[in-house]
């Protein structure tokens, strides 16, 4: 039995876009993507609107809003099943580089993007790094072997921010704890330039030319976590941000935790989000210590 059905916005740029914005309020943020001329892509740009992220940058395709169905279990993994729609027809051309004013840009999701796994994803990021925009890229999680598709994209990546899983298939290297550092110095080898930030659910880390830096997941009160969709997300969101605003690498990491954690207070992908200060105070108050 389907217990309980609800609509909200969902993927790398509503999530990771709405999430900023409600973290830190002053960071302007533009979205850019393909939508449909449907009732989804209407809804999808009423959302962000409401969240304040800047909907101009956005392309209306002819083929329908993509949509993503997640099956959440209780004791289970979630199940994503995905229609592609007018996401699979983004790419180099449908980014306005002369329209777009921007410090950071973030690409996501590789492996889900068809064009964008077929080379454009390639020519966005050295479009975006030859007019000295900072950028960084989160991939999707698939169990396959096209992970070597993303290898090309790094010697323009500024910043990688990914799960493990993800780093670990990229590295061809064991996933697990042990191995963080081994993977995020390959990582590093194989072209990103600035940092390479790994999240799983015991810890997060961080590479840069300063050394690997590592803070352990806060143990969370019983019943805490309503749902999962959207905490990477939020975790690259608090890392975006922290890395906008130029701090160190634990700060980095303190940040991307504090963001993932007001995610897991929620079931969908961003309702759970709030302010800096109000996650702040809901971290003291179940007496964490950050």
């Amino acid at each position: 039995k389907i217990l309980s059905v609800s609509r909200a916005v969902g993927g790398a740029v509503p999530n990771v876009g709405i999430d900023i914005k409600r973290v830190d309020p002053t960071i302007p943020v533009s979205a850019i993507g393909k939508i449909g001329n449907d009732a989804d892509g209407d809804f999808l740009v009423e959302t962000l609107e409401a969240n304040d992220v800047d909907a101009s940058l956005l392309v209306r395709g002819e083929l329908p809003t993509s949509f993503t169905d997640v099956m959440s279990i209780v004791g289970g993994q979630r199940t994503f099943f995905t229609y592609p729609g007018a996401c699979a027809d983004f790419g180099v051309d449908d980014v306005d580089f002369e329209k777009m004013d921007a410090k950071m840009l973030h690409l996501g999701y590789f492996l889900l993007l068809d064009k964008v796994d077929s080379g454009d994803g390639e020519k966005i990021l050295k479009a975006a790094q030859e007019r000295g925009i900072k950028t960084s890229i989160d991939l999707v999680s698939e169990n396959s072997d096209r992970y070597h598709i993303v290898k090309d994209c790094l010697k323009y990546t500024d910043n990688l921010i990914i799960n493990e899983l993800e780093a670990g298939m990229i590295a061809g290297i064991k996933p697990c704890h042990e191995n963080l550092e081994k993977i995020a110095r390959a990582l590093k080898d194989m072209g990103v330039s600035e940092r390479v930030i790994i999240h799983m659910p015991e810890t997060g880390v961080c590479l840069s030319d300063n050394g690997f830096f590592e803070l352990p997941s806060w143990e969370l009160p019983k019943g805490f976590i309503k749902g999962k969709t959207g905490a990477g997300d939020a975790f690259c969101a608090g890392a975006l941000i922290g890395i906008y605003r130029g701090l160190d690498e634990m700060g980095i990491l303190t940040l991307a935790q504090k963001s993932a954690t007001a995610s897991l207070s929620a079931a969908d992908a961003i309702g759970g989000m709030v302010s800096e200060a109000e996650i702040d105070a809901m971290l003291k108050e179940m007496n964490i210590d950050f």
